[in-house]
């Protein structure tokens, strides 16, 4: 049996006083998922510059790609640089879509400040059962709970629904109370993936459904929102895997002035996992077809990390307002 690990041993936050501050000044809180070396450091030195809070999470795919004990002293080497670069930057480590009791314990016991348990595919009063488990233990180790209410469609690692299910507003103050989560994923038209969103040629991607968040807001009031799904599918990376010998055709996603509408009402976090993939896929196939010969993984590798760092800075500044917040 491996000794359990408190997030505070390794220099982390939990999301509590970030979504209070982030909250009081109308932004969200950037989530980035990662799998690697190069998406953390991006990530990070990101946030750095940018002076944002920042959720860095892994999915159970991710973790077990990573492995878990690993996964803990990147997280703490992350938070140590950031100390050591004069930074005071909160840094929270999330599990990103949990499915199980087990695995939220299992990563609150490996050192995660913040667990989501999704049990949005269960019917609503298994969902709440096991999102008060969950809580239960979390809360006891002074780490934060999401949970989630309605089903976004597209494929994300694990997470894969064939439809979305709007949340209902009216089932999300029972959630609230009955659970005791601390914040609570919507679903209001995000969608996992680079496809999140069938449209032809010429037509406009459809509108997130801005009146089931408001009404989620008025049944909650003052209540941390979460969206999934919200990467943009940056037309520039599109093109750019496509001019590199890609294949990525009607790939859209969430517009950047929708989420920063989102950004500024009750939407505290706002999860980014697909533009992240498709920026480091468009730069090492752009190294590639440029240099056929290259073989060391520095080469590639570090000029994806360096464009993803830029990609943050500017989420952070122009679309999730957290930059200069610390």
């Amino acid at each position: 049996m491996t000794k359990a690990v408190s997030y505070k041993e390794l220099g982390l936050s939990n999301t509590r006083e970030m979504f209070e501050r982030a909250m009081k000044n109308q932004y969200a809180v950037p989530a980035y998922n990662f799998n690697n070396l190069e998406q953390l450091q991006a990530i990070i030195y990101g946030c750095i510059e940018s002076k944002s809070p920042v959720i860095v999470q892994v999915s159970k795919g991710a973790r077990s790609y990573a492995n878990s004990t690993l996964l803990r002293y990147m997280a703490m080497g992350a938070a140590e640089m950031a100390r050591e670069m004069g930074s005071n930057i909160p840094i929270c480590l999330h599990l990103d879509h949990g499915d199980s009791f087990e695995l939220c314990k299992s990563c609150i016991d490996n050192g995660f400040s913040s667990v989501m348990i999704d049990g949005s595919h269960l019917p609503y009063d298994e969902n709440v059962a096991l999102t008060k488990q969950v809580v239960e233990y979390a809360h006891a180790r002074d780490v934060s709970v999401e949970g989630e209410l309605g089903v976004l469609a597209g494929i994300e690692d694990e997470v894969s629904s064939a439809v979305s299910h709007y949340t209902h507003p009216e089932q999300v103050e029972d959630f609230v109370k009955k659970t005791g989560v601390d914040s609570l994923a919507i679903s209001i038209g995000t969608s996992h993936g680079a496809y999140k969103f069938k449209v032809k040629p010429g037509e406009s991607v459809p509108p997130l459904r801005f009146d089931i968040l408001e009404e989620c807001e008025k049944r909650i009031p003052g209540f941390p929102i979460v969206l999934h799904g919200s990467s943009s599918v940056l037309p520039k990376y599109v093109d750019m895997i496509n001019q590199y010998g890609g294949k990525m055709e009607s790939a859209v996603g969430v517009p950047e002035e929708q989420l920063r509408k989102a950004a500024r009402s009750a939407v505290c976090k706002i999860n980014i996992d697909t533009d992240g993939r498709m920026v480091v896929t468009a730069i090492v196939r752009k190294v590639f077809t440029e240099n056929p010969s290259e073989f060391d993984p520095r080469k590639y590798l570090g000029p994806a990390r360096d464009e993803l760092k830029k990609m943050i800075m500017d989420k952070n500044r122009n679309v999730l307002g957290s930059a200069d917040r610390y």
